[in-house]
């Protein structure tokens, strides 16, 4: 009889260690998921972002250096900058403070990117700006 209370006593404690392994397991599994899923949004929002960042320059220097009306299309520069900005929103806070800075400084001088150096200089300064941001988020996940 003792020796079958002993088997039991083990079997309930390998039991309840099973158990309580398999709780770990799978709770360690779906967190894991998790994270996986929000980087995999992370790269994706900022690979497009990045996208959108050298179209948007391709539209300033086309805009400046070519006088070209449709390629330097203004209206085309603030879908990019609006996309920007919405997507930078799932990056990183301060992503999203950089598109941010960068759209103020777009909605103020757009109008001038087809004739001042200086701003064509300060919205590029702003797009690397927003790039660099990116990067190191992107950098911080490796």
């Amino acid at each position: 009889m003792r020796n079958l209370k002993e088997k039991l006593k083990v079997y309930y404690i390998m039991s309840v260690f099973s158990v309580l392994f398999a709780l770990l397991g799978f709770s360690y599994n779906a967190w894991r998921m998790e994270v996986s899923e929000e980087n995999n949004n992370v790269r994706t929002a900022a690979f497009e972002v990045l996208s959108h960042l050298g179209e948007l320059e391709h539209i300033i220097l086309s805009a400046h250096y070519d006088n070209d009306v449709i390629e330097g299309n203004p209206r085309k520069g603030w879908v990019k900058v609006g996309l920007v900005v919405d997507l930078s929103a799932l990056i990183a806070p301060n992503v999203e403070a950089k598109a941010v800075m960068m759209k103020a400084t777009w909605a103020d001088s757009w109008h001038l990117m087809r004739t001042e150096e200086a701003v064509v200089t300060e919205l590029v300064n702003e797009i690397d700006d927003t790039r660099m941001a990116i990067k190191l988020v992107l950098k911080e996940m490796s």
